[in-house]
C-alpha cells in the first residue's frame, strides 16, 4: 500500500472535547493514495528538501522496496542508489526544480535485494500555492519496458504513414476507423472519407467474403494463413477487379480484465498482376496438355475427319460451351487470290446443341449454311484472320433471336471464329460459342482458337486428299 507523509496543524483540545477529525482531508488523502497505486508507471516524489514524500505500488514493485521503508529518506543515497553515484542522480533529479517543463534522465537503481535495475525517469517540478517550486515529482519505468513501448508506438505509426501494404483498423461494427495511405489509394478513396462508412459503400463485390471474415477473426482469432480475396473497386474510370491477399488479427484492449474486442487489424497487399500472372500460366499449361492428348488421340484414327471432331471435342473443355467447323463449298478450299468469288460454307461438324456429346459429322448432302451477309463465319474466311462476337448486355429473348438468326444455339451469345488454313488455302472456319454463364471470348482466347483451328483444317485436308 502506498503512503505518503502527511502535514497539518492540531488544534490543542480540552480534556472533554472529542478530537474532531478532517473529514475532507483525510478523503483527499485515501484518494491521493489510491491514485498513486493505480497508476501502470512507478512515481515517487520529493520535497524541495529532497525528502521522499510519495511512493507507489509500482515503485515498490520495481525495486522491492515499500513505502514505509521510502517515505520520509533523505534522496536515494545509500538504499536505492550507489553512494557513488548518489550525488549525481539526486543532483539531476532535484535540477527539474529549476527547469521548465520534463527532464528526462536514464540512470541504474538498486533493489531491495541487491540488484541494479535500470530506469527512465521524467521529473518535473512542484509548484506550491505561491507559485514558486515546493518539488519534485519522479515518473520511472524500466528501460526494456519503455523501449518496448516505444517500439510498439513506433510500430503502429509507422504502419499507418510509411507501409507498403494497406493496414486498416476495422471497428466491431466492420466500418473502417483507421486507414493508412496506402489502403486509402487502393479503396480509391481519401483517408479521412473512408472513416465510419460500411464496406459496402467502398467495394461493389467481394464485401460479403470480406465481412465473413472479419466477423469470423472477431469471434475466432486471427487465421492460421493470409486469405486471398477477389474484389471489385469503384474508380472513377469504372469498377477494377483486384485481389488481395489480406491477414488479419484481434485486437483486444489491455487495459480490461477480460479481452474485449476493439475490432480487427486487416493488412492487405494486391497481388492482382501476379495472380493473374499464375492464373494464364495454369490456364496456358491446361490448353497445351490438352492439344497433346487431342493430337495423341487423332492420331490413332483412320478416318482424318474424326480426327478433326477429336481436336474439337478436346479443345471444348474449359474453351467453350459449343463448336461448329463449316468447309467452304464447292471444291472445299479457297485461294489466296479468290476474293471476288462469294463465299459459302457448308456445316461438317458440330457439337449437339441439346444434351452434351462428342461433335457429331454432317453435311453429307452438301448444303450451304444460310449465313447472312456479313456472319462472323464468313468475315472470318474473307479477312483470313479471327471474329469475335458478341450479343452484349441485352434480354434473354433477344439473345436468343441474335443467336438463332445466325445459325447457331439459342444459349449462344459470344462467339469466336477461326479460320482453317492448310497448304496456303482457306478451308473454312471453325466457331466456338459459349453461353451467359461464360465470360466473352479474349486475344488470348483467339490465339488458342488458332492452334486447334491449324489442327482441324491438317485433318480435314488429309481427308479430302484421301478421296480425291
Amino acid at each position: 500500500m502506498s503512503a505518503s507523509r502527511r502535514s497539518g496543524t492540531t488544534d490543542e483540545l480540552g480534556p472533554d472535547e472529542p478530537e474532531q477529525p478532517d473529514q475532507p482531508d483525510r478523503d483527499g488523502a485515501d484518494l491521493l493514495a489510491a491514485l498513486l497505486d493505480g497508476m501502470d508507471a512507478a512515481l515517487c516524489a520529493f520535497d524541495a528538501d529532497g525528502v521522499v514524500t510519495h511512493w507507489n505500488r509500482e515503485a515498490e514493485r520495481i525495486l522491492g522496496w515499500s513505502a514505509a521503508e521510502a517515505v520520509g529518506r533523505h534522496g536515494f543515497a545509500g538504499w536505492a542508489v550507489r553512494e557513488a553515484d548518489a550525488e549525481e542522480v539526486e543532483g539531476r533529479l532535484m535540477s527539474a526544480m529549476q527547469a521548465p517543463g520534463r527532464q528526462v534522465h536514464e540512470f541504474a537503481l538498486l533493489t531491495k535485494e541487491g540488484g541494479r535495475v535500470l530506469v527512465r525517469t521524467q521529473s518535473a517540478a512542484v509548484h506550491g500555492p505561491d507559485g514558486k517550486p515546493a518539488g519534485v515529482y519522479c515518473a520511472f519505468s524500466e528501460v526494456h519496458a519503455q523501449i518496448d513501448l516505444e517500439r510498439s508506438i513506433a510500430l503502429s505509426e509507422a504502419l499507418f504513414e510509411d507501409a507498403s501494404w494497406g493496414v486498416v483498423l476495422v471497428d466491431a461494427d466492420l466500418r473502417p476507423a483507421v486507414v493508412n495511405a496506402h489502403a486509402a489509394r487502393a479503396l480509391g478513396i481519401g483517408r479521412t472519407a473512408v472513416l465510419g462508412r460500411p464496406l459496402g459503400e467502398l467495394l461493389a463485390q467481394g464485401v460479403e467474403e470480406l465481412e465473413s471474415a472479419l466477423t469470423h477473426v472477431l469471434a475466432e482469432g486471427a487465421p492460421p494463413a493470409p486469405a486471398e480475396i477477389w474484389v471489385s473497386v469503384r474508380t472513377p474510370e469504372g469498377e477494377q477487379r483486384r485481389c488481395w491477399r489480406c491477414g488479419f488479427v484481434r485486437l483486444a484492449s489491455p487495459l480490461a480484465e477480460e479481452p474485449v474486442p476493439l475490432g480487427v487489424g486487416w493488412l492487405f497487399n494486391d497481388v492482382t498482376v501476379a495472380k493473374q500472372a499464375e492464373q494464364e500460366a495454369s490456364l496456358l499449361r491446361f490448353r497445351s496438355n490438352q492439344l497433346h492428348r487431342a493430337a495423341r488421340a487423332a492420331a490413332e484414327c483412320e478416318d482424318p475427319a474424326e480426327a478433326a471432331t477429336i481436336h474439337l471435342d478436346f479443345a471444348l473443355a474449359g474453351f467453350a460451351d459449343h463448336a461448329l467447323i463449316d468447309r467452304v463449298a464447292g471444291d472445299g478450299s479457297l485461294a489466296d487470290g479468290d476474293s471476288d468469288v462469294p463465299v459459302r460454307l457448308v456445316r461438317v461438324a458440330g457439337t449437339p446443341s441439346g444434351a452434351p456429346g462428342p461433335s457429331l459429322l454432317t453435311g453429307q448432302a452438301g448444303l450451304p449454311v444460310r449465313y447472312a451477309e456479313g456472319h462472323p463465319a464468313l468475315q472470318c474466311v474473307e479477312r483470313v484472320g479471327p471474329v469475335r462476337a458478341s450479343v452484349g448486355s441485352v434480354p434473354a429473348e433477344r439473345a436468343r433471336e441474335w443467336a438463332l438468326a445466325r445459325q447457331w444455339p439459342p444459349d449462344a451469345v459470344h462467339a469466336l471464329c477461326a479460320v482453317l488454313r492448310s497448304r496456303g488455302r482457306t478451308l473454312g472456319a471453325v466457331t466456338f460459342l459459349r453461353g451467359a454463364g461464360r465470360s466473352a471470348f479474349e486475344r488470348s482466347d483467339a490465339a488458342h482458337a488458332e492452334d486447334v483451328a491449324m489442327r482441324i483444317a491438317a485433318a480435314l485436308d488429309l481427308a479430302g486428299a484421301l478421296r480425291g
